[in-house]
């Protein structure tokens, strides 16, 4: 029996909130479950924009992980 396993290099997500509060904890919650994978964070990107229908902000995110050398 051979077993053979493949380990991701990187990865990236994304994420959107209509406040950063819930945003924060939504990467924070990514980034717990991303070790287990043994990535670690790589580089965020964020964006806020004024949606003018809700008359609200709101948040969006990319996050890339990358593989722990």
């Amino acid at each position: 029996m051979e077993l053979h396993l493949d380990l991701l290099d990187t990865k990236i997500e994304f994420y959107e909130a209509e406040t950063l509060k819930t945003l924060e904890d939504k990467i924070r919650y990514a980034i717990d479950n991303n070790k287990a994978l043994m990535l670690d964070v790589h580089a965020v990107q964020y964006q806020t924009a004024f949606h003018h229908r809700t008359e609200k902000m709101h948040f969006s995110a990319a996050v890339h992980f990358k593989l722990k050398r």
